[in-house]
């Protein structure tokens, strides 16, 4: 659980890391695949942590426009945030951290990306690496790269927090420690990296130099 390890900043994947948006998410895309004649089925299960364009993209369906599909998608999703909750703990455990320590490195479009924060109570970092800021999502490790610059690290010394299967390989990719959340997960998620399904169970602390230390919480319900 990295007990007593020491970071230098640590990075939120959004959608199944510090919120959850799946109902709300998987309402939208069911439409868009229904109306593209997908199995909706076998198909839900690849939207999550990567941005729309790409998973559009990968399916190479005839005259569709990745780009104009997913700002289709953008507008239905910013219209229905029914239903969009905090993952247990997140948001106290977000607010215990260094505000120049910590941000939130999302697939989804900024403008989605402030609408879910906002309807899940979750503070918005001092920064945010969103969709537009990379020429390449994840699973490539250009998102939590370009966190780590911008708070003025190094990749290897930050803690990456996530859920879904690319998000894992971006941050393993970048040279990050990862954290898997599990709060979402219909299924266990076969995984070498340590899991938790609540940030209840963690605490925190900083060293003279500004550092994070994760305490374990042991009385944590």
């Amino acid at each position: 659980m990295f007990a007593g390890r020491k970071f230098a900043a640590f990075l939120f994947d959004m959608d199944g890391t510090v919120l959850n948006s799946i109902a709300a998410a998987e309402r939208v895309w069911t439409k868009w695949a229904n109306r593209h004649g997908l199995d909706v089925a076998s198909f839900l299960p690849t939207i999550h942590g990567r941005r729309a364009r790409e998973t559009i993209a990968a399916l190479k369906l005839p005259g569709v426009d990745p780009i104009a599909e997913a700002d289709a998608l953008l507008r239905a999703e910013a219209d229905d945030l029914e239903g969009i909750l905090p993952i247990p703990g997140a948001v106290a455990f977000l607010e215990s951290l260094p505000p120049g320590r910590w941000a939130i490195v999302t697939s989804a479009p900024r403008e989605l990306a402030l609408l879910r924060l906002q309807a899940a109570g979750i503070p918005v970092p001092a920064m945010m690496v969103s969709a537009e800021d990379v020429t390449r999502g994840k699973p490539a490790p250009d998102c939590f790269l370009l966190a780590a610059n911008r708070l003025g690290v190094e990749a290897r010394d930050c803690l990456v927090f996530e859920d879904a299967p690319a998000g894992i390989a971006a941050g393993e990719a970048a040279g990050a420690s990862v954290m898997v959340i599990s709060a979402t997960h219909a299924h266990p998620m076969q995984t070498s990296h340590a899991s938790i399904a609540s940030y209840d169970v963690l605490g925190i602390a900083t060293d003279d130099n500004g550092w994070i230390v994760i305490e374990p919480q042991r009385n944590a319900a």
